[in-house]
């Protein structure tokens, strides 16, 4: 295994809402299991359907500002701003504002569509 990973091509997956993901280390991207790390743009007007992923997920806000629903609390992260959400915790990520949200999202073990656990669309 290499001692060290220079990642200059980070991967876009596509995503529905003009998000923007460029994930630069995690399975699609590099096939890292431990841990993903994702640069993140997500429009106003964006959002996602609530999940109860099998991970531990850190979000950092670049730009903008980002709401969090977990249980019956909303959060808004400004930039500068983080939030650790531990695995097991029914959470909802959106953007109402009127300007995109830009973050970096770190998911420990690695993000997959196979353990995030969504529910069903909803707005």
């Amino acid at each position: 295994m290499k001692r060290y990973i220079v990642q200059k091509n980070p991967l876009i997956i596509p995503v529905p809402n003009n998000k923007i993901i460029k994930e630069h280390f995690g399975i699609p991207s590099t096939g890292t299991q431990e841990f993903s790390l994702a640069h993140m743009i997500a429009p106003p007007g964006w959002s996602e359907p609530y999940q109860t992923p099998e991970f531990d997920e850190i979000t950092f806000i670049i730009k903008g500002q980002k709401l969090i629903e977990i249980d019956d609390k909303k959060i808004i992260l400004n930039a500068g701003e983080s939030i650790l959400t531990r695995k097991g915790t029914r959470v909802r990520y959106s953007n109402p504002f009127n300007e995109s949200v830009e973050y970096i999202s770190i998911c420990i073990p690695a993000f997959s569509i196979h353990t995030v656990n969504r529910e069903e669309n909803q707005s």
